[in-house]
């Protein structure tokens, strides 16, 4: 088994969600944007195009997690969730630091509209949200959340990985550090642990779709850098 094929319990409705959209998986995950930045060839402009959207897919990332506290199933979540929200704003702040590294002034992030891919996805997840129920939500937003854990994993054991000198390797750090890759487990396990509370096996082929269409906005989200060039 690979590293990544790890997240979720076996025979979980992650691992199961994740099975049900292989193929969509596997173009998300292992997109050409994603092998740019494993082999260090990304152009530097379609990085920088992502840096952008990034950051105000941030901003909307907050707003779904704060609509996760409304539709929590116990106070504890409530909890959880309302730490993850502070934890996401402060990221932010973090991600405009991050994009001056990359010369990408504060001014010229705040002025950037967002793109469709960006309005498409973060859209769709709170849509998601608004419409469900928890599992709902938390299934859109699970992609994001697991899949870079897994992004980050494959990259590492990419044979045409660049280990000396590649230009994206903070990036690549960022997620592949333990502390989000136990936050990527953690989430995985929710879903599971959602799953068995909020019906998942009998709910599994609206769940399904759900998450295949998460994916395959994160693929976009991903291209929209690329055709940016």
């Amino acid at each position: 088994m690979n590293a990544w094929e790890d997240f979720g319990a076996a025979g979980g409705l992650y691992r199961r969600l994740r099975e049900g959209c292989a193929r969509d998986w596997v173009a998300y995950t292992w997109h050409p944007f994603v092998q740019g930045l494993s082999d260090g060839t990304l152009p530097l402009a379609a990085f920088r195009r992502y840096l952008i959207q990034d950051y105000l897919f941030l901003i909307h990332f907050a707003r779904a997690k704060a609509l996760a506290v409304f539709k929590a199933e116990s106070i504890e979540a409530m909890r959880d969730k309302t730490a993850a929200i502070a934890a996401i704003l402060s990221e932010t702040l973090m991600h405009l630091r991050y994009c001056a590294e990359w010369g990408i002034p504060e001014a010229e992030v705040r002025a950037t509209p967002e793109s469709a891919e960006t309005v498409s996805y973060t859209r769709y997840v709170i849509d998601r949200g608004l419409a469900g129920d928890i599992l709902d939500l938390e299934v859109a937003l699970a992609p994001c959340t697991v899949g870079y854990g897994e992004v980050a994993l494959r990259i590492l054991a990419d044979p045409q990985r660049r280990r000396e000198g590649n230009p994206y390797q903070s990036w690549i750090d960022t997620y592949a550090d333990p502390g989000y890759q136990a936050m990527a487990w953690a989430a995985a396990a929710r879903i599971d642990a959602l799953g068995e509370g909020f019906g998942g096996a009998a709910r599994f082929p609206m769940l399904s779709a759900t998450f295949s269409e998460a994916a395959r906005l994160e693929a976009r989200f991903w291209q929209q850098g690329l055709d940016g060039l």
